[in-house]
């Protein structure tokens, strides 16, 4: 069974929303890197926090955390999906001679060049 999705964009509307995405995708980048950073202290912070509440520590780490879903929340409010938190990979659904299928774009790309089948991810990658 197919997945629906909330929008079906052209090539031309992908392209226009490609320098908001950047910005989201900048924050997602400076959220996940300040996760990151603090990934490592967070075990005896876990361990702890039933009686501590989790201190200074675990409070940055939760609101990093919150940042982070809530810049992804808006790149997926738009009907764009984020396919990995590195690249920057984002899928926009298609519809392709009656089917629904992926564009696929990511940083530095700067055009919208690209498509995939639905489950085929990236390595499938075609030319539009």
């Amino acid at each position: 069974m197919e997945p629906s999705f909330q929008k079906l964009f052209t090539v031309e509307e992908a392209n226009e929303l490609l320098p908001k995405l950047e910005e989201f995708l900048e924050d997602v980048a400076v959220h996940r890197d300040a996760m990151r950073e603090k990934a490592p202290h967070m075990e005896p912070i876990i361990n702890s926090s039933i009686s501590n509440g989790g201190g200074k520590i675990g409070s940055e780490y939760g609101v990093e955390a919150y940042k982070l879903y809530s810049s992804i929340e808006r790149i997926r409010e738009l009907g764009v999906v984020l396919k990995d938190l590195d690249m920057g990979l984002l899928d926009f659904p298609h519809e392709k001679e009656g089917r629904v299928v992926f564009l696929c774009w990511h940083p530095p790309e700067e055009r919208v060049e690209y498509w995939h089948e639905i489950h085929a991810g990236y390595a499938g990658r075609q030319p539009i």
